[in-house]
């Protein structure tokens, strides 16, 4: 159906980074979904945990922009064509550096069962759970796996995550689901360091 790449890279200041990803359709769905959806977050680490400084995401005409001012813990920005403005506390995330944040806390042994994360113009509170573990075959060979699933209270969608351990938590396949019913699966074709 398509390809996503996933990158971090270090920003300009140490200690600070960008993560980008950008996913395109392919074939047939290229039909649909004609634009690539990019997403980016500008985010630093403080104390092994990550901290969002900037989002932004854009799929076509569509564009999502919020900005995290941590000194007046305020969240502003516009949300296709909707303003945003939003109150910040310490540990809110966006839709991207939430991924950051797992991967360090599974590293750490420290995964919360409750994260709060900005998405679109709307706070949002997702419950984690670790659910085991399990030896996977991908594309890079076979790994021992943490699996983690997260849902947004009262919703249907269940997003179920392999995380390997032996790569630094990076997450080697996922799988969305809504009662019950597949929707979305990625799995790692590559990984460059």
């Amino acid at each position: 159906m398509g390809t996503s790449k996933i990158a971090l890279r270090p920003d300009a200041e140490p200690g600070h980074y960008v993560y980008t990803w950008v996913v395109t359709a392919r074939g047939i769905f290229r039909l649909a979904y004609s634009d690539d959806l990019v997403q980016t977050s500008w985010l630093s680490i403080d104390s092994d945990h990550a901290r969002p400084e900037k989002y932004l995401g854009k799929q076509g005409s569509n564009s999502v922009a919020v900005n995290f001012d941590w000194l007046n813990k305020r969240a502003t920005g516009e949300s296709e064509g909707k303003p945003v403005d939003l109150p910040l506390k310490d540990g809110i995330q966006d839709v991207m550096s939430i991924q950051v944040e797992v991967m360090l806390d599974l590293r750490n042994g420290n995964l919360p069962k409750i994260f709060r994360i900005i998405d679109k113009d709307q706070l949002k509170a997702f419950s984690y759970s670790q659910e085991g573990s399990a030896k996977i075959k991908t594309a890079i060979g076979e790994l021992d796996t943490v699996i983690v699933t997260s849902q947004q209270a009262g919703n249907n969608r269940i997003l179920r995550m392999w995380f390997a351990p032996s790569l630094g938590y990076v997450p080697v396949q996922a799988e969305r689901s809504r009662n019950g019913k597949l929707e979305l699966a990625m799995r790692i074709k590559s990984l460059n360091r």
